[in-house]
């Protein structure tokens, strides 16, 4: 393995293991410097993007205007892709422009790996390495409480990883080009190609699918777990939290995705009612009292005290919701759950996976057509 494969590798394996460390950055940059956390980042970001170009443009002697050109477009891209897609939580738009600062690094130094072959797995191969990377990213923040992972932020990395070919090619283009890979380049293109199919399919399954919850006195809302699974989780948490509330944030254990949730249909619950949305608040308040009441007894990091309505307030989201005649379907949830087969997702990636791996079989060699009887060559 080549050294810069190593140090490809060990920065992406870097970014990704310090998931939980970087919530406690975060955390420690908000309670130093309270209200100018946006501030800092901010200029961090731009001062990395200039040193970043500044660097770029000291390498740049010849052919000047196209790798001009396509650094210009690598930063193009980003900045309308973050104005797309900004959240207007200044915090969270903050966090989100790290992610192209690091995924540009890591897509540079993959590149560097396998730009002398100068064909389109020189793009392809860090294009799937930083996939790659993201994903695991994205995957192992789902597990960290206080992180979010999920497919948007994927996306948000594979266009941080787009960007980060075109600013690499600008500083360093491929010293010959043709653009068909040769038959080993495609062979590693494929399985790498499998590999990252396969590890996105285990993040989706894991993240993004789950079920409809039906209710019949409720509606419907979605879950990572089946309704008997969150009775017998709402059990469980009830039963620990009596002697182990969860008070403190511990930043390196796994999260409660059970908790979660909770805290999902309470801040919705809380959000609908403030904007007088009766029918839909006092919904969102008999899932909790059914499903997530653990959430709404137990003092915890999230909420001091009880997230239980009082026998007055519940009162009056009975005699203004209790009535509505609409079928309710929760919106609690921040991010898509989806409600896929997994058999068919997992159908589907493993013959995509195969159908690649196919083309990595060596051939077998073709023997010489040895003459008929009649002396013409005989047909295969």
């Amino acid at each position: 393995m080549s050294r810069r494969l190593l140090l490809a590798c060990g920065v992406a394996a870097a970014v990704v293991l310090a998931a939980p460390v970087m919530g406690q950055i975060r955390a420690a940059l908000r309670a130093a410097f309270p209200g100018q956390f946006v501030r800092i980042v901010g200029v961090s970001v731009a001062l990395a993007v200039a040193a970043l170009i500044g660097a770029a443009l000291l390498r740049i002697r010849e052919r000047r205007r196209p790798r001009y050109a396509a650094i210009a477009a690598s930063l193009g891209i980003a900045v309308l892709y973050g104005l797309a897609t900004a959240t207007g939580q200044p915090q969270v738009d903050a966090v989100e422009r790290v992610h192209f600062v690091e995924y540009g690094v890591i897509t540079f130094l993959f590149y560097r790996v396998w730009s002398a072959r100068g064909d389109l797995s020189s793009f392809l191969l860090p294009l799937l390495a930083g996939f790659l990377a993201g994903t695991l990213d994205e995957w192992l923040q789902w597990f960290v409480p206080n992180r979010v992972g999920e497919a948007r932020d994927v996306l948000l990395n594979l266009v941080a990883i787009c960007c980060g070919l075109l600013f690499s090619a600008g500083v360093e283009p491929p010293p010959a080009w043709r653009p068909a890979p040769s038959r080993a380049s495609l062979r590693q293109v494929c399985r790498l190609g499998a590999l990252v199919s396969v590890v996105f399919a285990a993040f989706v399954h894991t993240v993004h699918l789950g079920y409809d919850v039906a209710d019949p006195e409720i509606g419907i809302f979605r879950s990572h777990s089946r309704r008997d699974e969150l009775l017998a989780l709402s059990a469980d948490r009830a039963a620990r939290w009596r002697s182990d509330p969860p008070l403190a944030l511990r930043r390196f254990s796994r999260e409660d995705q059970y908790m979660d949730e909770g805290l999902w249909h309470v801040q919705h619950r809380n959000d609908v009612w403030r904007e007088r949305q009766y029918g839909k608040a006092w919904k969102e308040n008999l899932i909790l009292e059914r499903y997530f009441a653990p959430v709404l007894d137990t003092p915890s990091y999230a909420a001091r005290g009880s997230s239980r309505w009082t026998p007055e307030q519940r009162a009056e989201a009975a005699a203004r919701g209790a009535a509505d005649p609409m079928p309710f379907v929760s919106e609690a949830q921040p991010y898509p759950i989806l409600t896929w087969k997994k058999p068919l997702l997992w159908g589907a990636t493993l013959l995509w996976s195969l159908t690649l791996s196919a083309w990595t079989w060596p051939r077998p060699a073709s023997s010489p057509a040895s003459p008929s009887a009649s002396g013409s060559p005989r047909c295969p």
